[in-house]
């Protein structure tokens, strides 16, 4: 499973990438608002820093508006994949801009039967949101029930789209995006800062510094 930091904001992005792990960054406009920059010029930062997918979502409109805006941000630069909200006119939109062969996105992913639509329309990838359906539902599993029926239907029907397990609020949701075959985890900073962390790894490292004295 590819890790991919979702964020945009450039200190993050950049501390991030140099550990050397990050295959990607997806961004939202929700993220973007956070940054305190415009999204194109987080665009020119972001490519400069990972060398790999960054999703750019564009306005919800008309499929047209929405392929028109998808064109401007694929120009900037070859790494560029543009984000889709999933509504009728967003898949009339994955379509053109799949036979255009620009890569997709699609977010805002709650049912398999979305993921269906989006994959056939052509969608490079789909985004599950696993904390947001959790928080609906009122569950700790139903994002890794999704991720597990979507995976699964991919590989019974032969889609090549890829599921970006996204909306990751912690640790438990990023083991689950691994037991549900995810190709990619989009995490969050600070949940990234987490990952690495783990009491017994403090203790071990304590009792070897105390050794190393000795």
């Amino acid at each position: 499973m590819k890790i991919f930091a979702d964020t945009a904001i450039i200190s993050e992005i950049e501390e991030v990438s140099s550990w050397g792990i990050i295959s990607g960054v997806t961004t939202n406009p929700s993220l973007i608002a956070k940054s305190g920059i415009s999204l194109e010029d987080a665009i020119r930062k972001i490519v400069n820093l990972v060398d790999g997918p960054i999703s750019a979502e564009v306005a919800e409109a008309d499929a047209e508006s929405m392929v028109e805006e998808a064109k401007l941000y694929s120009r900037m630069h070859k790494n560029i994949v543009i984000k889709i909200p999933m509504t009728i006119e967003g898949v009339k939109a994955v379509k053109l801009l799949t036979a255009l062969k620009i890569k997709t996105n699609v977010t805002l992913v709650f049912t398999a039967s979305q993921a269906l639509m989006a994959a056939t329309a052509g969608a490079t990838y789909v985004s599950p949101f696993m904390g947001r359906l959790d928080d609906l539902l009122q569950t700790n599993d139903a994002g890794y029930i999704l991720l597990k029926e979507i995976k699964d239907m991919f590989k019974t029907y032969n889609f090549k789209t890829q599921i970006i397990a996204a909306s990751i609020r912690n640790l438990e949701h990023v083991n689950q995006s691994l037991k549900a075959g995810a190709d990619i985890a989009t995490i969050p900073y600070k949940v990234l800062k987490e990952m690495v962390k783990h009491e017994l790894t403090d203790k071990g490292l304590e009792i070897f510094r105390e050794a190393a004295k000795k």
